[in-house]
């Protein structure tokens, strides 16, 4: 659970982290801005801030902001019915950005969050800067990390079915609960 407080200070910080990409937001986009604790209780360690831009039955774009070394969970987006998963194609814009897909342990620029080492399984690393894209193929287990700066990048993807992503880490709850929501 995520306090009223530290969910309001979040999306605070990364809507000033969007305005300094250069990403110009209606006032409506703005209100729309969310925060993913995935149930850690710990948002500006674990978590993911998302603005969801649009979202049809075909495919979605969102911004998704990372403070400073912030980390979403290891993940990916399973099969659902007839549909072989979301696939999705991350677009850096701004900050310090650090994805880790399967392959060879290369890990070097980022860090595995204390105590959940065994959590984050994935350790290619692949830096994302402005303009540079990766293509995450459905299935794929990933996670991604900020550095100093924090991190802005677009998501684009097919159908959103992200209340059905699965977690490596088995204390992952895909709905975040706010305290005083």
């Amino acid at each position: 659970m995520i306090t009223k407080e530290d969910f309001e200070e979040v999306c605070e910080r990364s809507l000033k982290l969007i305005e300094e990409a250069g990403i110009q937001l209606t006032s409506e986009e703005k209100q729309k801005i969310t925060s993913a604790d995935f149930g850690l209780d710990q948002i500006k360690k674990e978590g993911v801030q998302i603005i969801t831009l649009f979202d049809t039955n075909r495919m979605a774009a969102k911004i998704l902001v990372l403070l400073p070394y912030q980390t979403e969970p290891e993940h990916w987006h399973p099969p659902v019915g007839d549909d072989p998963g979301k696939e999705e194609v991350i677009r850096g814009v701004w900050g310090d950005l650090t994805f880790y897909v399967p392959g060879e342990d290369t890990l070097e620029k980022g860090f595995l969050v204390e105590g959940k080492e065994a959590y984050y399984t994935m350790r290619n690393e692949v830096v994302i800067g402005p303009g540079d894209q990766l293509i995450l193929p459905p299935g794929t287990k990933h996670w991604f990390q900020a550095g100093a700066r924090g991190a802005v990048m677009y998501s684009f993807s097919t159908k959103v079915t992200d209340l059905l992503d699965q977690f490596t880490d088995p204390g992952v709850v895909r709905d975040t609960v706010i305290e005083g929501y």
